[in-house]
């Protein structure tokens, strides 16, 4: 039987119980909250490093999307005019970051725009640079009195436009078809001499058709 002395110290006991109750509750709690807050936690950084990844694709195929832009094209022949090196319905690969840094050299293809009609493109052969003196006989070429070898040229097709001395002012470039005799309108012996800003790249090689692919020297 529980006395009036004895019921202080029950009620203490009592009291001392829910406090470690309540002690043993919280502590037991406290390691889940952690873990919900780590678990959140690291589901926040894995949503944020999915953006930064999506993000950091989408810049790369853009930058490499403005790269090849900006640095190759490619150019499907037309015609005969530079046969029989290139032939119509190849595609032609045009570095047009070839020259940022220096001008076309002597015996580079390369796709200029006609200074006449600026809009139509056209792949050519330089034959001259700036300085240069050039005379086209049915014979041959002549660049600065030196005959100029040209085993791209069709046996016979030297050309068929007589020019005599003419010399090429500091930023011009000479142009000519391969295949002299097809259309001597279509190079610089019917539009004259090419400006630098004129020459939109170099082709470097045929990509197409497939069995067809080489490098162009």
């Amino acid at each position: 039987m529980t006395t009036h002395a004895d019921q202080p110290h029950s009620m203490v006991e009592e009291g001392t119980t829910a406090v470690v109750q309540r002690t043993a509750t919280k502590a037991a709690k406290a390691p889940k909250a952690r873990k919900v807050k780590r678990a959140n936690r690291t589901a926040s950084e894995q949503r944020a490093h999915l953006a930064r990844e999506i993000f950091e694709v989408f810049l790369f195929v853009a930058l490499i999307f403005i790269i090849v832009n900006v640095a190759v094209q490619s150019f499907i022949i037309p015609d005969v005019t530079m046969a029989p090196l290139l032939q119509p319905n190849q595609y032609v690969l045009v570095n047009k970051a070839a020259y940022f840094f220096g001008g076309p050299s002597r015996g580079d293809i390369v796709l200029v725009a006609n200074p006449q009609n600026p809009s139509q493109k056209l792949i050519r052969r330089v034959i001259a640079g700036p300085g240069d003196t050039i005379t086209i006989n049915a014979q041959h070429v002549i660049v600065n009195g030196a005959i100029l070898n040209e085993p791209y040229v069709p046996a016979g097709e030297a050309g068929s436009e007589s020019i005599v001395n003419q010399k090429l002012g500091s930023n011009q470039y000479f142009v000519l078809c391969d295949a002299r005799l097809s259309n001597d309108q279509s190079d610089s012996r019917g539009f004259g001499a090419v400006p630098r800003a004129n020459i939109l790249g170099k082709a470097v090689m045929v990509f197409w058709p497939t069995s067809v692919i080489h490098w162009l020297a």
